[in-house]
């Protein structure tokens, strides 16, 4: 990685260390250690403290005393909790947005479908991984989804949500014993917020969350608590 800027090496080494947690690079339970991360990144040891500081308060990293900073676990009881809050949380960003929803928001939604439907899920150089250029559309469509939701606290636990169900979705692109569908479970969520039905948006939206959760309790990728 190429030394940042001035006055932007915090944000690059969060957005780094968070794509490395996020993708599965960065194992669940690994040591933080910030010397190492400040030579690798080619940054100062304040801003790689500065950026773990901030994944701590998003809860994407773990800070214990005496001991630095940790990839936050896994677990059959961290992934049920944050799967049944993410489907409160998410329906109501959804059904606010759809409500508010206008002609650019409706603009935004279709491109970012677009974009997303058109890219291979999997990384088509190694299939048991995740493609990032779709891991970055995903995001976005999602996003799209909920543009035009009027609560700024909502979205921002939303986001946090998001977040973390996204370390658990890519643990479940690897497993090969479950098929899904996810571009047929994108095109019937995006179809139903296009139509503005709203509880069908909020039904298959709910379903599209849990179904990963059901994929990773059927494998041996968590551990309990």
């Amino acid at each position: 990685m190429t030394k940042p800027a001035g006055g932007t090496q915090t944000e690059a080494a969060y957005q780094q260390i968070k794509d490395e947690i996020l993708t599965g690079r960065l194992e669940p339970g690994k040591r933080l250690r910030i010397n190492e991360i400040a030579a690798d990144l080619k940054i100062s040891l304040g801003a790689v403290r500065e950026a773990l500081a901030r994944l701590a308060a998003e809860e994407m990293a773990v800070a214990t005393a005496q001991k630095g900073y940790t990839v936050p676990k896994v677990s059959v009881e961290d992934l049920a909790d944050i799967t049944e809050t993410r489907v409160l949380v998410e329906g109501e960003c959804l059904e606010n947005s759809i409500k508010h929803a206008d002609l650019d928001s409706e603009t935004k939604l279709v491109a970012a479908y677009h974009r997303l439907a058109n890219l291979p899920e999997r990384d088509p150089e190694n299939r048991r991984v995740a493609n990032p250029a779709w891991l970055d559309a995903h995001s976005v469509f999602h996003e799209a989804l909920v543009t035009n939701c009027m609560s700024p606290w909502l979205l921002r636990i939303r986001k946090m949500l998001f977040n973390q169900s996204e370390r658990y979705r890519r643990l479940s692109v690897s497993l090969a014993r479950t098929e899904r569908d996810v571009n047929a479970e994108h095109k019937a969520i995006f179809d139903a917020v296009m139509a503005k039905d709203i509880p069908l948006a909020r039904k298959l939206m709910a379903e599209h969350i849990r179904r990963t959760t059901e994929i990773l309790l059927s494998s041996d990728k968590l551990s309990q608590p």
